[in-house]
């Protein structure tokens, strides 16, 4: 697996202390930390351990990792453990991807308190589904299914919207059948939007209500009751977007694509092209233009200024579950799944006396790529050493983060 050329670390790098100095007062404590643990990934900062093939005798240093879930180099790992721990919930049924998403104005909102819309965000999106899915004239059954937040677009504007992979049918009333949706089709979009657009105002008007909303620069006069209700007014009319992707192939292809779906952050070191000269330069899709590949010219400024406004808050979920793969209820529910589809059970195989695989084994067996095969010989495997015990074969050992 080739390094990409250019990370969004070196763009910190390079321009992120200029960047801390001219914005001092606005960044938030969230946004600097986050700049820091980039900076530091998979260098000498966060320490390391010394590696040497055990064929050809070549060695490299190993730095730590930030795990920060907003650094790119970070989330291979976690999204092999996540693939993992979703293998067994998968069904044998025809599986949907639904995506709410929130107009201009509310983003305006959801920026400034950001915690707090995206939970009502979950919460509407949630009951949406639920509501609708339960009422008799459109399924009759108890859905099961998991929503990802994403905030971003392909430009790195703020675009807060949720993400919602669901299986094509549910439990029944009284669990007794597995009730399944119609091939292709699994609930109204029309439908679901105008009861999100009820339920969302209602519970964005309870949150400020009840004092839990703040307003900064030019979103400072909707502190007064008249001035927010008189700002929402023009979006309880309005259309908003709900759509349904078509559906995938099959439950495999659910797995292969949430696996790379869920851990994304706002941009992809690989989509960088160039940061000389104060510039930043990547890759994005013109979705209004039939999703034509182009190159976004950005100074390190703004680019910098894009990247941090996807900087979610300390200890915020981003992937929940609900309904029958909700965590309360879910071995439990998912069994009868399975047992109405006609599945076997999911008992664990592997004898629960066994120790758990290495991370790196895992990651081998989830998408074939070794963290342990020699960068040189290409046959020998690299094997944490003591540093007492090796003696250097080169005058400067390699960084291979």
């Amino acid at each position: 697996m080739d390094r990409p050329r250019l990370e969004i670390a070196d763009v910190l790098r390079r321009y992120g202390e200029a960047y801390r100095e001219q914005h001092a007062a606005s960044l938030s404590t969230a946004q600097r930390r986050v700049m820091s643990a980039i900076e530091r990934c998979r260098t000498a900062a966060l320490g390391g351990h010394l590696e040497q093939c055990d064929q050809c005798q070549h060695q490299r240093i190993a730095y730590d990792s930030c795990r920060n879930r907003h650094c790119p180099k970070c989330q291979s790992l976690a999204r092999a453990q996540w693939i993992e721990d979703r293998q067994s919930e998968l069904l044998d049924t025809q599986y949907f991807h639904v995506v709410f998403t929130l107009p201009e104005e509310i983003a305006a909102i959801a920026y400034q308190n950001k915690k707090v819309v995206y939970d009502i965000l979950f919460r509407a999106t949630s009951e949406t589904l639920r509501t609708i899915a339960a009422d008799p004239k459109h399924l009759g059954a108890e859905i099961g299914f998991f929503t990802v937040l994403h905030t971003w677009g392909q430009n790195l504007m703020f675009h807060p919207h949720l993400h919602c992979v669901v299986p094509g049918g549910g439990l029944s009333p009284d669990g007794d059948r597995w009730v399944s949706c119609r091939p292709g089709f699994f609930l109204s979009v029309r439908v679901l939007s105008r009861l999100f657009r009820r339920l969302f105002l209602e519970l964005l008007q309870q949150a400020f209500d009840a004092a839990q909303l703040h307003f900064f620069s030019s979103l400072l006069q909707l502190h007064d009751p008249a001035a927010f209700v008189a700002y929402l007014d023009p979006l309880r009319d309005a259309e908003w977007v709900v759509y349904a992707k078509p559906p995938f192939a099959g439950p495999q292809q659910v797995l292969d694509y949430v696996g790379r779906y869920t851990h994304r952050v706002a941009i992809s070191n690989n989509r960088l092209l160039d940061i000389e000269d104060g510039q930043v330069q990547f890759r994005y899709k013109d979705y209004r233009n039939h999703s034509q590949q182009k190159v976004m010219p950005l100074s390190a400024d703004e680019f910098i200024r894009r990247f941090l406004l996807h900087v979610l808050p300390d200890g915020f979920q981003r992937i929940r579950y609900y309904g029958f793969l909700s965590n309360r209820h879910r071995e439990e529910k998912l069994e009868r799944c399975r047992q109405l589809l006609g599945m076997a059970s999911a008992h664990p195989t592997t004898p629960a006396t066994e120790p758990p695989k290495d991370y790196r084994d895992r990651y081998e067996e989830l998408t074939g790529v070794s963290l342990r095969l020699c960068p040189v010989c290409r046959r020998g495997q690299m094997i944490r050493v003591p540093l007492s015990s090796v003696a250097c074969t080169s005058s400067t050992l390699e960084d291979t983060s």
